[in-house]
């Protein structure tokens, strides 16, 4: 197996295995306390396995800018949102993770599930398998959700924050501000993929 395909391979696995224990706790806390403490909970940071996710995926941020690889192999252009995604994430993530604000086990969850779909994408793609092209558009639309999502969860913490939410004025602000840019970037990245190609091709064919 290539070096490549090894850190495709490591990468999925973590993000799978990710989805799965942070998801498990997330259902549980939502199941026995409400969606409101599952916004606002901190338990995730210290939870016997979930503490251990948490960290990893905090870690991986920076392993992560190595799929780069997986651009390359496949000889594709290098665009904005995929290095603008990624440093940022990186940055907000060790910025959030010392200080353990809320919202936090939402955003690592749905960062993890998205993931794990999307890098096995990368990683087919990579062998050289013919991918369906609505498999695509499904990840995309998964990760506008996910951005979607992350910006409500935002919206939320600062709205409970005066009721004991534990976060930051400053750390809201800049978790709602990439949420935000991403739900742009992506929202955009679906039109010109999507969209705008599909519509020229309708024109041409009438």
């Amino acid at each position: 197996m290539s070096c490549p395909m090894a850190l495709a391979v490591l990468v999925i696995t973590q993000s799978i295995i990710g989805a799965l224990r942070t998801g498990g706790y997330m259902l549980h806390v939502l199941n026995t306390s409400g969606f409101k403490q599952s916004v606002c909970d901190q338990g995730f940071y210290n939870g016997p396995v979930s503490k251990f996710w948490a960290y990893a995926f905090v870690l991986s941020k920076a392993p992560e800018l190595g799929d780069t690889i997986f651009i390359v192999l496949r000889k594709q252009r290098l665009i904005f949102l995929h290095w603008y995604h990624h440093i940022t994430v990186l940055l907000y993530s060790w910025y959030s993770y010392k200080d353990q604000v809320a919202g936090g086990g939402w955003f690592m969850t749905m960062n993890y599930l998205v993931h794990a779909l999307m890098y096995s994408y990368y990683a087919a793609r990579a062998a050289g398998m013919r991918v369906p092209r609505p498999c695509a558009m499904v990840i995309t639309t998964t990760q506008i959700v996910q951005m979607a999502m992350g910006l409500a969860v935002s919206g939320l913490v600062y709205r409970w924050m005066q009721e004991g939410c534990p976060s930051y004025m400053d750390n809201i602000m800049w978790a709602s501000l990439m949420y935000f840019s991403y739900l742009l970037l992506f929202s955009s990245f679906f039109y010109q993929s999507y969209l705008k190609g599909s519509s020229r091709k309708d024109s041409k064919a009438e």
